[in-house]
């Protein structure tokens, strides 16, 4: 069993994420693996932090899961994210798996320190499979397939293709017939390898496949999609976080008053004062928040397989609510902190604009528009969101 605690795992965190965050600018530049990365949060231990005690791991909760991610954010928004994403595709054989299932792979994963990635893309309808005993054979692909170029292990969703049923199950990256296309392009978060994953005649034998598609009577695997939401709001406030501390320390080490502020020292103009309390107060506010929704998820996760629909209800509405504050306090910190870092901060070589880029890339796949219009209509009519791939 392992000894990790929450406090332990928040304070590996914490320096990891200052680690991460001295090459963070010229890692972002050149895209690609963050194997280096990978391998300290192997030996940390932090890979294992959910998996339950009954198969060798901490089983610390989905809150400290995710405050972790946070603070990595904080540091370098691609690990943040690449955290959270290992959890969401690990969560997978808890939502829908066997026991057996959970015995062997969540087992290997507390013993192997795996790294999960995922290639699910719910909107993306182009991964098939065809029965063969079964098992099923898959040919097809799946995009915005995030942590599979760094990952041993992949959660994986396909369409029947003669039910159009859709299904779940995990492979070995390595697995034969997988490809791995190195083809994410996005202008922000460039460490995160979330391209495109080709399937060419992979079986995935029956002892791998999850449960199918949801069903009405139990809401369990429906906050898979919760989880989701959950990893994009560690995302925004830790970035926000990440980026307002990095422009601070700019600010206090090198920037310049403007020529008729009519103060010695850049930190001393009030407005540049008011500019950073604005944000700050911001930000703690968006954490608040996120912390709020955390507690209702732990207590929904508990719940399992009984978990109700107005405890499913009361997390989606808070975590919707959470997401779209932190979004929005994320851009606007991202953009401002130019404001008061001054001109000679909007250069390549300082790449301050990552974390904009990274947040933007993040909220342009995740509207805040339709999690707005599910807060207000519970707000207003008492109705909760229904249970979808987005929220």
């Amino acid at each position: 069993m392992s000894q990790l605690t929450a406090q332990h795992a928040l304070l590996l965190a914490r320096e990891l994420s200052a680690r991460f965050a001295v090459d963070a600018a010229a890692n972002d530049l050149a895209g690609g693996r963050p194997l280096s990365q990978l391998a300290a949060l192997r030996e940390s231990g932090l890979l294992t932090a959910l998996i339950p005690e009954a198969y060798g791991g901490p089983g610390l909760p989905w809150s400290t899961v995710l405050q972790v991610a946070r603070e990595l954010a904080s540091g370098d928004s691609a690990v943040g994210h690449l955290y959270g994403y290992h959890f969401l595709a690990l969560s997978g054989v808890l939502l829908r798996g066997s026991e057996a299932q959970r015995q062997r792979l969540l087992g290997a994963s507390a013993r192997e320190h795996w790294f999960w990635g995922n290639s699910v893309n719910t909107f993306s309808y182009s991964l098939f499979g065809q029965r063969s005993g079964e098992d099923y054979v898959l040919n097809g692909y799946r995009p915005f397939s995030s942590g599979s170029h760094i990952a041993d292990r992949l959660l994986v969703a396909w369409e029947d293709q003669d039910s159009d049923v859709r299904f779940f199950g995990s492979l070995a990256v390595d697995q034969p017939g997988i490809t791995l296309a190195h083809d994410w392009d996005g202008f922000g978060q460039r460490q995160t390898g979330s391209g495109r994953v080709l399937f060419e005649n992979v079986r995935i034998p029956a002892a791998d496949i999850y449960g199918a598609a949801d069903s009405g009577a139990n809401l369990f695997p429906s906050l898979g999609a919760v989880i989701a939401q959950q990893v994009l709001i560690a995302v925004f406030v830790g970035t926000a976080w990440g980026a307002l501390r990095t422009a601070r320390d700019y600010t206090r080490e090198h920037s310049r008053p403007w020529i008729t502020s009519g103060v010695e020292r850049h930190g001393d103009d009030p407005w540049v004062r008011r500019v950073y309390g604005e944000l700050y107060t911001s930000t703690l506010a968006a954490e608040g928040l996120a912390d709020r929704s955390l507690a209702l998820f732990d207590q929904a996760w508990a719940q399992g397989s009984a978990l109700t629909s107005q405890a499913r209800g009361e997390v989606a509405v808070a975590t919707a609510a959470a997401n779209v504050f932190a979004g929005d306090t994320a851009l606007d910190v991202t953009t401002r902190i130019f404001e008061v870092m001054g001109a000679r901060s909007a250069t390549k070589t300082q790449g301050f604009d990552r974390f904009w880029r990274n947040v933007r890339t993040h909220t342009l796949h995740n509207p805040a528009e339709y999690k707005t219009r599910n807060v207000g209509n519970w707000y207003l009519n008492g109705d909760y969101p229904e249970p979808g791939i987005y929220q």
